[in-house]
This record gives structure tokens, sequence and C-alpha cells, in this order.
């Protein structure tokens, strides 16, 4: 692979955050996600500015670092706009946006923002049944690829702090730090999400932990000026379903009713009317047969003026019915089931940002270093995605290759990204370094 097309590649993805920030905010900012990338392992600025060869300025990047400035809504939009062109972007008409939290373990008690959480995975006698750790809100887009899994590109991250353990402000002066809940947290970022693309229709995907009515509602009945976005997510199996109520008769009395009578439960959706339906579709890795039926309905959760569908399938594989819910009511079963079944790539990512990006790994102790570090481990994820697609766009075939265990592997990871830029890391800082001195010289940073 030609390094300085490699790098121009980069360098284009890199070029999209310059509205961002400053003149020498911008440099700062290249130096340390490229540094981050670049490096693989101990992810703190220190290795990131060694990665990149300059040691000298490693003073200057941790200045940036904590009273630089940042504009965090700014740059994720910017993460948004690299997906624009991305046709896996849309699903069944939609695009598609999923949302869930992960915990971040940090073992000291005096850095900012952190919880006591109960570890539910300890359950050998050596290890701490409670647990320090920053609890993320994320959202990230979902990248449809054919006959292959989905591709999860974080856009959003959000820090979440018990009601009862908020942290002290930033500092003498700060405004306190305010109490919001997860669902206020993802209603907002989705928000966000949806009002860069108004014309657009939205859809987000969640685990049955946001199957709640303060995040649903307000995204199927936005304010003015705000996108509507439509929810997927999973039910329980004793939800109280309704059906419409049957239209006023003539000369009837009394308030009109807001419910028709009961539905059986999601757990028994099999005695629900007509015949089992069956198809295929691509879940968990590959194509299944599915088993479903469908119904729309009333929730009683959500009201009465809002309209669903409650999908009860039986998935190749699983012994286990889904029981999954949409607003999206125009969405057949089967689509239902594979946008759910793909919200499990954010999962993946997670693995990504924390295990390639070395997400624990930060040594940031303070307020503004704890959230700039983990939206740059989310934008080192999101860059490298894009970077493999600009690769496959640009005909960069042989650039990876399926190890000896997984000859089965037909596309590239991110990891594999990561490898490619590592393996030319002394051209490629090279590189970084010419165009940083061009840009300061010409007065563009």
């Amino acid at each position: 692979m030609d390094v300085v097309r490699l790098f121009l590649l980069w360098k284009t993805l890199l070029l999209t955050f310059r509205p961002c920030f400053t003149r020498p905010g911008f440099a700062r900012f290249a130096q340390w996600v490229t540094g981050h990338v670049l490096h693989s392992h101990d992810h703190t600025l220190t290795q990131a500015i060694l990665a990149i060869d300059a040691p000298e300025q490693w003073q200057a990047l941790e200045h940036f670092a904590r009273h630089g400035a940042w504009n965090r809504d700014a740059i994720d939009e910017a993460a948004a706009s690299l997906l624009d062109t991305d046709p896996g972007l849309y699903w069944f008409g939609f695009r598609l946006l999923a949302g869930d939290d992960t915990k971040v373990h940090r073992t000291s008690k005096d850095v900012w923002g952190v919880c006591t959480f109960h570890e539910y995975s300890a359950r050998s006698p050596n290890r701490a049944t409670t647990v320090r750790a920053h609890n993320w809100v994320a959202t990230g887009a979902l990248l449809r690829r054919h006959d292959a899994p989905a591709c999860y590109a974080p856009l959003a991250l959000r820090l979440y702090h018990r009601a009862t353990q908020l942290p002290e402000s930033a500092g003498a002066g700060s405004p306190p730090v305010p109490f919001r809940t997860k669902p206020e947290l993802m209603v907002e970022m989705t928000r966000s999400w949806a009002r860069l693309s108004p014309g657009e229709k939205h859809l987000l995907a969640v685990d049955g932990g946001y199957a709640l009515k303060s995040v649903i509602v307000p995204l199927v009945k936005p304010p003015a000026g705000t996108p509507r976005v439509d929810v997927v997510t999973r039910l329980r199996h004793d939800a109280a379903l309704y059906r419409l109520p049957e239209p006023r008769r003539e000369g009837q009395r009394g308030r009109p009713r807001k419910y028709g009578t009961r539905r059986s439960p999601p757990g028994q959706g099999g005695r629900w009317p007509g015949p089992w339906r069956e198809g295929e579709a691509f879940v968990y890795g590959r194509m299944r047969k599915v088993r479903y039926k469908e119904l729309v309905c009333l929730w009683r959760a959500l009201g009465s003026d809002i309209l669903v569908k409650v999908v009860v399938a039986e998935v190749e594989g699983y012994k286990e019915r889904f029981t999954l819910l949409t607003t999206a009511t125009e969405l057949s079963g089967l689509e239902v089931v594979e946008v759910f079944a793909a919200r499990f790539r954010q999962e993946d990512g997670f693995r990504d940002m924390k295990q390639l990006m070395g997400w624990e790994e930060g040594r940031a102790w303070t307020r503004e270093p704890i959230e700039r570090t983990a939206q740059v481990v989310g934008l080192g994820v999101t860059l490298l995605r894009c970077l493999e697609r600009c690769l496959g766009e640009a005909g960069a075939g042989g650039w990876w290759e399926a190890p000896p265990w997984y000859l089965r592997k037909t596309r590239p990871s991110v990891g594999d990204a990561q490898r490619l830029l590592q393996g030319h890391r002394a051209e490629f800082v090279r590189c970084l370094s010419e165009w940083l001195g061009e840009l300061e010289q010409s007065g563009g940073v």
C-alpha cells in the first residue's frame, strides 16, 4: 500500500474536523487522534505523543487536553457527516442509530465522575463485587453490509452520574453538575443526530432497558422543529397490549374509549389471530429461518395516541422467542427482527474501543481530559471505519488478509485498518509532521 496515498485518505478524514477547532487546536487534535491510533498499547497522552515522534510537544498536548478550546457538539456533528456518503447508513428507508450504555472501570475514587456499581460478572471469590467505573451512554451509526454483519461507528458519548454520587463542579466558579437520567441523555443525543438530516426518516435501536415512556414518547412526538425518531426495542413478555377502540355508535353516550379490548401479552403471542408466517432474515451473523407473528395495537405504557407494532418471533438457533416492539409500523416483522439483531454490533464497537483504542487504559483524572479522551477513543474507531471504506472505494486491494486461524474471514475489521497504519508508522509520522508544518507556515493552523 502506497503510504502517501494512505496518508492523503487519513488527512481528508481529519480535515472534516477543521471547523471545530482553533488554528493551533486542530494541530493538537490531529496529533492526539493519530498518535492514539498508531500506538498499540498503554493508550495515554504520553504514548500518543511518542507514537508520532514528537516528545517535545508533550506539554502542549497535555495543556490542550485540559484547557484547549473544544466544541463537543460540533465534533459529534462532524463525525456524523463522515458517514453521510456510506450507503449502509440506510435500513429499509431509515437512518439507523444504536443506543446503549457501558461501564469503563477506574480504580481510584479520586477520579472525577466515577460511581460505584455492582459487578455481576464477579463470580470468583477473589474478585470485588462492587467496582468503581464511569458509566457512559453512547450512540452510534449502524452501517449495513450485504450478506455480512453490520458495522458500528461511535458518534456521541455522555457521562452518566448517579444522583447520590454527583461529582463536584470542574473548578472554582463552575456551575454544579446537574443530574440527568440515562433516558434524558439518550433522547438528547438522538435528537441532535436527527436534526442533522431533518428530511430523512430516523430509527433508534435500543435494548429493553430503554423501552420506556421517557425515551419513546419524546422521540415519537418531538417538539416543533425536531424530526420524529422511531424506535425498535425489546418488549416485556407481560406487556399490556390493547386493540384500537371501536368506532362510536350513532347516539352512543358517555366518554369515548381510549383503548379497545385487551390482547394476549407478547409471551402468549401464539394466541394472536392469524397463522404464523415464515421467512429468512440476517440475524447474528448469518441468514436464519424466522417464524413470526406481528400485531398492530396500543401499548398501555405509551398511551392511546401512539400506534405500535409488536412482533413475536421464533429464530433458528434460539430457544427463547423474540418479543419486539417498534413505532415504525410500516416495517415488516422480519425487518424488525433484523434491525434489533444488528443492534448487538454496538457491543463489538465497545470491545474495539476498550481493547484496540485502550478506553480503560486512560490516566485522566479531571473532567475535561476524561470527557475528551472518551471522544477521541470513539473518533478513532469511526475514522478507522471510514478509512476502511475509503480504501475499498479506491480499489486498494490486498491491504489486509485473513489470519491462518480465521480463513473464513471475508472483510476487514477495525483492527486490520489500525495494523495497516501501525505497519507504516515511520513514514506515516513523517507525512503528518510535514503536513502540520506546512499548515503552520501557511497560517492554516
